[in-house]
């Protein structure tokens, strides 16, 4: 099997509860071995782990497998640089979150003080 170069070129992932670890290497095209080492890296990387020490692997963790592959494989980072990417662009996905969410109650702030005003002027 010829490994793929980029993300763009692996295989879509289908519409599944759970992946095993076979089935992530074959989505990810990357060896079992790479993604137990990758578990002990990386604390995004959690599968649930059943039966035996099996490993299953939700859609959020196929999408942190090919974040990290391309981390380290296409962009070059070190383990230590592609941790601290990964981090840094969950500290900025965190924030973007409570800036809509401050937004939100700003909305509901300023949509209640209209209601005040229109109840004013309609009376």
């Amino acid at each position: 099997m010829q490994e793929a170069q980029t993300n763009n070129e692996l295989p879509g992932i289908p519409e599944k509860r759970q992946f095993t670890i076979g089935e992530v290497a074959q989505l990810c095209a990357v060896k079992t071995h790479v993604l137990r080492f990758w578990e002990k890296e990386f604390s995004q990387l959690e599968p649930n782990t059943r039966r035996g020490n099996r490993r299953y692997y939700n859609h959020k963790d196929v999408l942190v497998v090919r974040q990290i592959r391309s981390l380290l494989h296409e962009q070059g980072f070190t383990i230590i640089g592609a941790r601290a990417q990964l981090a840094k662009m969950n500290n900025k996905h965190k924030n973007n979150s409570e800036e809509s969410h401050i937004n939100d109650n700003e909305i509901s702030q300023m949509l209640a003080e209209l209601e005040e005003v229109f109840d004013i002027l309609s009376n």
